[in-house]
């Protein structure tokens, strides 16, 4: 399998793209829950991948939050930037750390999701989104910097491995999976020989264009999610969203 070098996420150049938009709503609502419980009062939360911000919104007023990312173009002052494979550090510094769609660039997985654990204090909240099911790969993947496509069972699996505790595991966008799943078929169909977009050529993931009248559509559909996350896990979806703690008592 391929790979192109990590242009940085797609949101440096379309914050307002609607799957941000609806991906931020769906996080909050999956995820509240596991940051709320939490009791130690104003959190210290790491949101790693920073650079993606428009998924983290929610997360800005539960605490004091350290943004990172390896790409320093979506950083802000007092974030930092550097790498998850070797966050910079002590142990148990955070409440929470939040990697939303992150794991899925880092290799070997197993030594980020190590790094995350020793950083988070005992009893605190590890947060993960990352995409699904590695039937989807396409170009798409390579140009986005991933390693691997997830199950909800495999990233359970790579979670449970770092010593962290999983209390939610769930798929996420299940009302828009048969366009999802409809597009990523025929990207696999037309691709082979597809040049480079202009905005992969300045260094930043492209984004499929979408009119108002098929967003509408699209987060139409996301109704679907936002209805049933409230009170139950989805046996399917484009994404896969993990709530753990580490074991111990904050």
């Amino acid at each position: 399998m391929s790979r192109v070098s990590d242009p940085g996420s797609p949101s440096l150049a379309n914050p307002d793209y609607w799957w941000y938009r609806v991906r931020s709503e769906l996080l909050e609502l999956t995820l509240r829950d596991a940051v709320e419980g939490n009791q130690s009062g104003q959190l210290s939360i790491l949101d790693l991948g920073s650079a993606d911000g428009p998924s983290v919104g929610w997360l800005r007023t539960r605490g004091h939050r350290v943004g990172m990312d390896v790409d320093p173009r979506g950083l802000h002052a007092g974030d930092v930037c550097g790498s998850a494979m070797d966050l910079p550090f002590g142990s148990a510094s955070f409440d929470v750390v939040a990697a939303f769609d992150v794991i899925e660039h880092c290799d070997p997985e197993d030594r980020a999701l190590a790094e995350v654990s020793r950083v988070l204090k005992p009893g605190g909240k590890f947060l993960m989104s990352v995409p699904a099911y590695q039937w989807a790969w396409t170009a798409h993947d390579e140009h986005n910097g991933h390693h691997r496509r997830y199950t909800r069972n495999r990233a359970v699996a790579a979670v449970t491995r770092a010593g962290l505790d999983v209390e939610r595991a769930t798929y996420m966008f299940a009302g828009t999976f048969p366009v999802f799943a409809a597009d990523r078929l025929r990207r696999r169909l037309t691709e082979r020989g597809a040049r480079t977009t202009p905005a992969e050529a300045a260094g930043v993931a492209d984004l499929p264009e979408v009119g108002p009248t098929v967003e509408r559509l699209l987060s139409g559909l996301s109704s679907i999610d936002r209805r049933l996350l409230a009170r139950r896990n989805l046996p399917f979806g484009s994404s896969v969203v993990i709530a753990a703690a580490k074991p111990g008592r904050p």
